[in-house]
C-alpha cells in the first residue's frame, strides 16, 4: 500500500474545512479531482474517511482517528525538507527568547561568523511557546532561552544571573540593595499572561507561596518591554531576570532578590543541534559573561 503525501494534504485540507468546495478552492483544484484523490485514500486504507450527504461533510469515526496522524506525517515531511535544505546549505536556524535577544544575540551570532565561517545563521526573536513548537518541529537548530521547558530538548546553562523586583523609580524600596520576595507582598503586580508559558507560572506560583502570598495581580501583558512599561507608569511592581535592564534602564529600579536567580540555556531536540554549535556556545560562555552585553 502507498499512501501519496499530496492525498494526505488533501485528506487534512476537507477535514479542516469539511467542505470540498472550500478546500478544493484552497488547494487549487478542481473539485472533482479532490473527491477523486480522496476516494483513491480512502480505497488504499480500506476505510471511509468521510460521510457526505444533504447535511454537508462529516468526518467518519476512522477519519477523526486518522486526523492527527495524517497532521503528524505531513508536520514530520516538512520538518525532513527543511532539515536536509539546512544541512546541503550549511545553515543554523537559531531562536532567541525575546527577553535575552537583545544582549545575547549579537555575542553569539559573531562567535558562530568567527568559529563557523562557512555556515550561514538566520535568527528568530520568538516568544517560548514558538520557540519550543519550532525546536520540536524542526524549524529551528537550536535556541537560546529560560527554564523550565518541556522533557523532550536537551538543555546545557551558559548563563546564570540574579533575579531582581523591579520597581518604580520612586519606589519606597528602590534604593535598598536588596529585597525578600515576600516584602512584595502588599503590592501590585504586572506579570505576563498564564497562558504565555504554563510551566513558568507554575514555577512562579511555588516561589509566591513559598513567600507566603499569592500576588495581586493587576495587569497582564506580554513581553519584557510592555511590563517594564507598566512598572515605569506605576502600575505595579514584577520581577525579571537583572539583564532585563539592557531593555530598559530608565523609571525603574532593578533590585537583587534574596537567592533568586535565573538560568540562560542552549536548547535543543535531540540529536539535532550541531556538535560545533555546542562548542562555540560552551566556550564563549567560559570567557564571556553574557547577561552583561546588553
Amino acid at each position: 500500500m502507498t499512501i501519496e503525501l499530496r492525498q494526505v494534504r488533501y485528506f487534512v485540507a476537507v477535514a479542516e474545512q469539511l467542505s470540498f468546495t472550500r478546500a478544493a478552492r484552497d488547494l487549487h483544484l478542481a473539485q472533482q479531482s479532490l473527491s477523486q484523490q480522496i476516494g483513491a485514500l480512502e480505497r488504499q486504507l480500506g476505510v471511509r474517511l468521510f460521510d457526505r450527504d444533504t447535511r454537508g461533510t462529516r468526518l467518519t469515526p476512522a477519519g477523526a482517528a486518522f486526523l492527527p496522524s495524517a497532521r503528524d506525517l505531513l508536520d514530520r515531511a516538512e520538518a525532513a525538507v527543511a532539515a536536509v535544505r539546512r544541512a546541503g546549505h550549511s545553515h543554523l536556524e537559531l531562536g532567541f527568547l525575546s527577553s535575552t535577544a537583545n544582549y545575547m544575540l549579537p555575542a553569539i551570532v559573531r562567535a558562530v561568523r568567527a568559529r563557523l565561517p562557512q555556515v550561514t545563521v538566520t535568527t528568530h526573536d520568538l516568544a517560548v511557546a514558538d520557540l519550543v513548537a519550532g525546536l520540536r518541529d524542526g524549524r529551528l537548530d537550536a535556541a537560546f532561552t529560560r527554564p523550565p521547558l518541556v522533557a523532550d530538548l536537551v538543555t546545557t546553562t551558559i548563563a546564570d544571573e540574579p533575579v531582581c523586583a523591579v520597581l518604580p523609580a520612586g519606589h519606597r524600596l528602590a534604593g535598598r540593595d536588596s529585597l525578600r520576595l515576600a516584602e512584595l507582598a502588599g503590592e501590585d503586580w504586572v506579570l505576563s499572561p498564564r497562558e504565555s508559558w504554563p510551566p513558568w507560572h507554575e514555577k512562579y506560583d511555588r516561589d509566591f507561596a513559598a513567600a507566603g502570598f499569592e500576588p495581586r495581580v493587576v495587569h497582564r501583558a506580554a513581553g519584557v518591554p510592555n511590563l517594564l512599561g507598566l512598572v515605569a507608569a506605576g502600575v505595579g511592581v514584577t520581577r525579571l531576570a537583572r539583564s532585563a535592564r539592557s531593555i530598559r534602564r530608565s523609571g525603574v529600579a532593578f533590585v537583587p532578590l534574596a537567592g533568586e536567580h535565573a538560568e540562560t540555556v542552549l536548547a535543543w531536540h535531540p540529536g539535532r543541534v550541531p556538535a560545533a554549535l555546542r562548542e562555540v556556545v560552551a566556550d564563549l560562555a567560559a570567557t564571556v559573561e553574557l547577561t552583561e552585553l546588553g
